[in-house]
């Protein structure tokens, strides 16, 4: 107690040292005044100041806090109202990230099923054409990275997809470079059966490594489904071509090319085939098509005419009576007709012709090949074929 008056006994010299009794000296232009301003008047305006600067300051400060609250840069106390709002906000951030999370593990899964039905196809043929033909699905890059685990095996599997690639492509080419060959010994070019298929798109420039690659990766499945796309278009375009047989025994009496005419015996060109059978015996329709023609027709006797497109015709003469009207359009293996032996014909038997361009070509090649036509044309269709036999050349003297 005692050191404590001692201390305020103290501090009190000390401010009565500092305010003390001062003369201030005034100048108003004309005279000079003196001022005397006693240390108690001193103490009490300095005291008066201290308070008014307190104040003053407790004010700046507030002022300063509200700012900084309304800035975010410290959290301002909130309401349980602001508190749920935040709460919600988090929550419905959460909701976002989960549904970004669930469309990029779509996306893959439905990348990793075209891309197994594209390799399913090559390998075996069989395709679902609409399934091939979908937009592959896009990827959000963000969806992506936060989906890293959930996407991880789907990944795996699109890695293994990927190494089947250059597989499937050189099975594709094999098939492409077979079918081509059998189309080219008919005399017909793969050009006539099939255009190229077209490609494009729009240009995206890829941000990130792992967005090139994905981008590479998706490169070699389109260039893959190109291909197998040009080899389907091509199997389409051979549906045109006259495959099965016309009748189910197949046999010949008379071949195409340069013969002795059966009627004037001096050498003549026979446009078709001649197949013998007993008058009644069903023909078929070798392929797809229209039908041009179902009439008489000079030296043909009862005719019909199928325009099968690609510039592809097939004739059927001699025929004992016609089953199909002009303009109907008639499928591969229908009956079309019956055997006879109207106009010019020394015998019951079906005359065969094909044509390409409106000229006449050798059947026999198209009935050799046979059996890969149908291949082909089950798996652009997929349907059953007609049962088919092997053919036989002879000789005789039916027109």
């Amino acid at each position: 107690m005692t050191k404590l008056s001692v201390t305020s006994a103290t501090l009190i010299a000390r401010l009565k040292t500092f305010f003390i009794t001062r003369d201030f000296i005034f100048h108003d232009g004309r005279d000079l005044r003196r001022f005397s301003i006693a240390g108690r008047t001193q103490a009490a305006l300095a005291g008066v100041a201290a308070v008014t600067m307190c104040f003053s300051a407790f004010g700046v400060a507030q002022a300063a806090v509200g700012a900084v609250a309304l800035s975010g840069v410290v959290d301002a106390p909130l309401t349980p109202e602001a508190r749920v709002k935040q709460l919600q906000a988090r929550v419905a951030s959460m909701q976002a990230d989960v549904d970004r999370i669930k469309q990029a593990a779509l996306a893959h899964a439905a990348r990793v099923d075209q891309r197994q039905a594209l390799i399913a196809a090559v390998m075996t043929g069989k395709a679902d054409a609409k399934m091939l033909a979908l937009q592959p699905p896009a990827i959000d890059p963000k969806g992506d990275a936060l989906a890293g685990d959930v996407v991880a095996p789907l990944k795996k599997i699109e890695a293994q997809q990927l190494a089947m690639v250059a597989v499937a492509r050189h099975t594709l080419d094999q098939r492409y470079a077979d079918a081509v060959t059998k189309v080219r010994k008919l005399g017909l070019t793969p050009e006539r059966l099939a255009k190229a298929p077209a490609m494009g798109g729009p240009m995206i420039a890829a941000d990130s490594a792992e967005a090139a690659a994905d981008i590479q990766a998706d490169m070699q499945f389109r260039s893959l489904f190109m291909a197998w796309k040009k080899l389907d278009t091509l199997q389409q375009g051979v549906i045109s071509i006259p495959s099965v047989q016309p009748v189910e025994h197949l046999a010949f009496t008379s071949n195409f090319g340069i013969r002795s005419d059966p009627f004037r015996h001096t050498a003549a060109m026979h446009a078709g085939v001649d197949i013998p059978g007993p008058i009644g015996t069903p023909v078929y329709a070798t392929a797809d098509g229209t039908v041009d023609r179902a009439e008489r027709a000079g030296g043909y006797g009862n005719m019909v005419e199928i325009d099968h497109g690609k510039g592809i015709q097939t004739r059927y003469g001699h025929l004992s009576k016609i089953l199909v009207a002009p303009y109907t359009h008639v499928k591969r293996g229908q009956l079309i007709a019956l055997i006879g032996s109207t106009g010019r014909s020394t015998g019951p038997h079906l005359h065969y012709e094909v044509r390409i361009d409106g000229h006449a070509v050798n059947p026999v090649p198209f009935l050799q090949n046979a059996d890969y036509m149908l291949a082909v044309q089950d798996r652009a269709l997929k349907t059953i074929p007609v049962s088919t036999v092997a053919a036989s050349d002879s000789t005789g003297a039916d027109d």
